[in-house]
């Protein structure tokens, strides 16, 4: 099942992964409040679900990454 995430996560759109990324830690603070007041059914989900918005922000990264070297190969391009 986690394999699939990631596949379907490498396929989405830069917004679409901001988005998701959001959504997930507002989730993410819900969780931690649950934790305080010690309403949480599976303490595991916290280490999930940081770990797949360090996965989102890697993806993120690596398409601001793209975006900026295309640029920049652009820029170079047009200068000679």
């Amino acid at each position: 099942m986690a394999d699939s995430k990631k596949k379907n996560d490498k396929s989405l759109s830069y917004d679409e992964l901001v988005a998701k990324r959001d959504d997930l830690k507002k989730k993410y603070m819900d969780l931690r409040f649950q934790a305080i007041i010690g309403h949480v059914d599976n303490p595991m989900q916290k280490r999930t679900m940081r770990r797949e918005i360090a996965r989102l922000n890697t993806l993120i990264h690596q398409q601001d990454l793209a975006k900026f070297r295309a640029a920049a190969a652009e820029a170079i391009a047009a200068k000679n």
